[in-house]
């Protein structure tokens, strides 16, 4: 391509705002406007995928096009926007939107002692299963939500779900592979060799809760307490307790519908 038609000529890129496996994500500048934007850099393997959606006439790189699927069909304030990306020789770029004042939950816990009162971990949960939601009714299953793919904006306490690279269609049947992070997997996976993809997902919030308000991921007598339900903890209301126990049940059947978790008197 043309130097001037390359995606980058329309923005300056700032510091490196985090590394993963297979790419890095970077503050950027639109020059036109000067909104500011997150410019991810992804690397091409030969197991980059690209997939058909509604309304895109050509194939488009996975993570591109299940970032589009999620946010669209009206407004999904709790879901990270794409702005414009580009399909490159050895690399695709995305460029997102990027919000003032805002780091990662796992950073927000980290800087408040490691968890949080209910009154914030109760707000950020609604946030993070609302959008959970969300995708699912958009066909789409995010894979791995968890505190580093939550971003909450500090001045208001707005929350968004970040990072598709994990995301696949939503099927009716089930996942033979887990791309997730190890911490937030469920159990039928690690005993059955799959999983469906709102069970799992009722798990990841489960697991994402736990940390929040205890400050540490569950062990084994946790796992057993909250599939018993007995599980309680000094300082938590007896409501936190059951919604905990509700979705960290070893059973996918046995866990709290993904669509009713809004529903829980604890919120």
């Amino acid at each position: 391509m043309r130097p001037e038609d390359d995606i980058c000529c329309r923005y300056t890129i700032g510091r490196k705002l985090g590394q993963g496996g297979f790419g890095a994500v970077y503050e950027g500048t639109r020059l036109a406007d000067g909104q500011k934007v997150a410019v991810k850099f992804i690397l091409k393997t030969e197991c980059t995928e690209c997939i058909s959606i509604p309304d895109h006439p050509n194939p488009l790189p996975k993570e591109v096009a299940l970032t589009i699927l999620a946010s669209k069909n009206g407004p999904a304030m709790d879901i990270i926007k794409l702005l414009d990306w580009q399909d490159q020789q050895d690399f695709y770029v995305m460029v997102l939107e990027r919000f003032s004042h805002c780091m990662d939950v796992f950073d927000y816990v980290a800087r408040s002692g490691g968890r949080i009162e209910e009154k914030y971990a109760r707000h950020i949960m609604w946030s993070a299963t609302l959008a959970a939601d969300a995708c699912c009714r958009r066909g789409v299953y995010h894979g791995d939500i968890k505190l580093e793919n939550l971003l909450i904006n500090v001045k208001n306490h707005d929350v968004t779900l970040i990072d598709f690279g994990s995301a696949d269609f939503l099927t009716e049947s089930p996942y033979t592979s887990y791309r997730g992070t190890d911490l937030y997997c469920p159990p039928e996976y690690r005993m059955k060799g799959e999983f469906h993809g709102k069970p799992a997902t009722v798990w990841s919030l489960g697991i994402l809760l736990f940390r929040m308000v205890c400050g540490y991921f569950p062990d084994s007598f946790d796992f057993y307490s909250t599939n018993m339900n007995t599980w309680y903890k000094p300082g938590l209301t007896e409501d936190c307790c059951e919604l905990i126990s509700s979705l960290l049940q070893q059973k996918p059947e046995r866990r709290l519908d993904l669509d009713r978790i809004i529903q829980h008197k604890w919120f």
